[in-house]
């Protein structure tokens, strides 16, 4: 049963408080405690040593598994009374007072969340006043999010209308909800009935959303493994060669790559595997004169033409702004 990120918070909150009083718990009496899978459980606590009191990375949670049992090395420093710096501070009251907005947030939530924002007003002192002249503006992805998030909750199925940038169109569809997860975006995986396979949607992609009173039903799937990166190419897939400057040496760390060879200039000649060559065509467009493709021919070719185009389409509208 897939969960939604609200419950998972609670869950991950919950297994601290579990861990600190059983030093040396085995895996599978706190899944079975939580109710969760030992896969889903690894999971969580790979994602715990990355939290702490601090977001300057001092003060993490030192917790490893061997697999067999679970460790807390520092359960006491952490513990320590929670002295927040200024800046610390700041940043805290200001993300809670732009999640406390989000629409979609249960009502329960919303009214914890903003108690213990009251609570650090108090305690922040100077702070607090500094972080009420400072906002933040949640984007429609952040709509988007609420609208999946509850249609997990209530296991309901959604229609979308969603860009698909290798098509470079948008497409209606309904879809059964499965997860949210983030990869360097925020995705969903979903069953997708206009397809009937199982898809992944980013959400900043997604024009437009409805919560519908269908139920939602999809198949019973073994969730992908996304440790290794959301894009996982295969042996058999096409390769794909860009150039890029030293001002695109981004790409290397950005997409999963066979090799990645120094040129002289300070560059880089990158070997990508990709299912859809063609998805790499907005790559060339947005690395501009700091990158190009290269191989295969017809889509380095496909590359210049479209970069042309709309370098030709700018040129015009420039020139009707000065008429």
């Amino acid at each position: 049963m897939a969960v939604n990120a609200i419950d998972q918070t609670r869950r991950m909150l919950s297994l601290v408080t579990y861990l600190r009083e059983r030093p040396g718990a085995h895996v599978s009496d706190v899944a079975r405690a939580f109710g969760i899978t030992e896969d889903e459980l690894i999971s969580d606590l790979d994602v715990l040593p990355m939290c702490g009191t601090s977001f300057r990375g001092g003060d993490l949670l030192d917790i490893d598994t061997d697999g067999d049992r679970i460790w807390w090395h520092n359960p006491d420093d952490v513990a320590e009374p929670l002295r927040l710096a200024a800046d610390e501070a700041t940043a805290l009251l200001v993300a809670a007072r732009a999640v406390a907005t989000l629409p979609g947030l249960r009502e329960s939530d919303r009214q914890a969340l903003l108690r213990a924002t009251a609570k650090l007003e108090a305690a922040a002192g100077e702070a607090a006043g500094a972080s009420s002249r400072l906002s933040v503006t949640f984007e429609s992805e952040g709509g988007v999010f609420a609208d999946v998030d509850r249609a997990i909750s209530e296991r309901r199925r959604l229609w979308l209308r969603y860009y698909s940038p290798a098509r470079d169109e948008l497409t209606e569809r309904e879809v059964d909800p499965i997860r949210l997860f983030a990869v360097g975006h925020t995705y969903m995986e979903a069953w997708c009935r206009l397809s009937e396979a199982r898809r992944t949607f980013r959400l900043d992609r997604v024009a437009e959303i409805k919560l519908l009173d269908a139920p939602a039903a999809p198949p019973e799937l073994e969730l992908r493994d996304l440790s290794a990166g959301l894009v996982q190419p295969s042996a058999d897939d096409p390769e794909v060669v860009v150039e890029v400057g030293p001002g695109g040496r981004w790409v290397a760390e950005y997409y999963p790559h066979d090799s990645a060879e120094e040129l002289p200039d300070g560059g880089l000649r990158i070997t990508i595997r990709t299912p859809a060559p063609a998805s790499l065509r907005r790559l060339a467009l947005r690395l501009g004169r700091d990158g190009r493709i290269t191989a295969p021919r017809d889509l380095a070719e496909n590359a210049r033409r479209a970069a042309r185009e709309a370098l030709a389409a700018y040129d015009s509208d420039d020139a009707q702004r000065q008429d």
